[in-house]
């Protein structure tokens, strides 16, 4: 018997991966939360190799782990009764050698807005910055999850400065976002923008100044 042959047999009775070609094992684990009290929430988790979805799992816990071989990506989803679904997006080149990697999913509250804490601008444009756009992604990976979602992507600014140019700017941005959601295949009637300028900061602290250059995300329809 060949060893290829072993390893089918190996794997056809137990959950281990008999490695031919010398791939890693890579845990990937992680918590799902509650976005604002950072509790453990018992949710529904669902991943899949992206983007065949060759591989599938499920686990109905607030922790989950399993184990991936080779360079594909994918994508982890958690739901639970009252929030709204989130995604994250697991991708092994983000390793850069290591053989375990922590996804934790938030999920809101359905009525709370979301903040995009991972979205990035150039300072005073409306420029995404690329290191973005993986964040950007998951947001997508939740709409295609659910096609009767509609989101309102809301602009805020700092405080100080020309109110007249922190709400274009806030505008700017927002568009910007909804441009690159558009580009991934998400249907723009389903992505509304609003722009609030500097009219709802956070606080006006040197900590919080920072906190009021955001986008939040208001879900419409779910």
């Amino acid at each position: 018997m060949s060893l290829k042959t072993v390893c089918l047999h190996i794997a056809l009775f137990t959950a281990s991966n008999c490695v031919v070609g010398q791939q890693t094992e890579i845990i990937v684990s992680g918590k799902v939360m509650d976005a604002l009290t950072h509790k453990g929430v018992k949710a529904q988790i669902f991943y899949k190799s992206i983007p065949t979805g060759s591989i599938t799992g499920r686990f109905r816990d607030s922790v989950y782990s399993f184990s991936i071989f080779g360079s594909s990506k994918y994508m982890v989803a958690a739901s639970a009764e009252g929030y709204v679904e989130s995604a994250a997006i697991v991708d092994p080149k983000e390793l850069k050698g290591a053989q375990q990697l922590e996804r934790n999913i938030l999920l809101t509250k359905k009525g709370d807005n979301i903040i995009l804490d991972h979205l990035v601008f150039e300072q005073g444009k409306a420029v995404i910055d690329p290191k973005s756009f993986s964040s950007l992604d998951e947001v997508v990976v939740m709409m295609m999850n659910n096609e009767r979602l509609v989101i309102q992507l809301e602009g805020h600014t700092d405080v100080q400065g020309v109110a007249k140019l922190n709400m274009e700017l806030s505008q700017s941005r927002v568009d910007n976002v909804k441009k690159y959601m558009v580009s991934k295949g998400i249907d723009k009637d389903r992505v509304k923008t609003k722009a609030f300028g500097g009219t709802r900061p956070l606080g006006n602290t040197p900590e919080l100044r920072a906190a009021n250059r955001r986008v939040e995300m208001r879900i419409l329809k779910d």
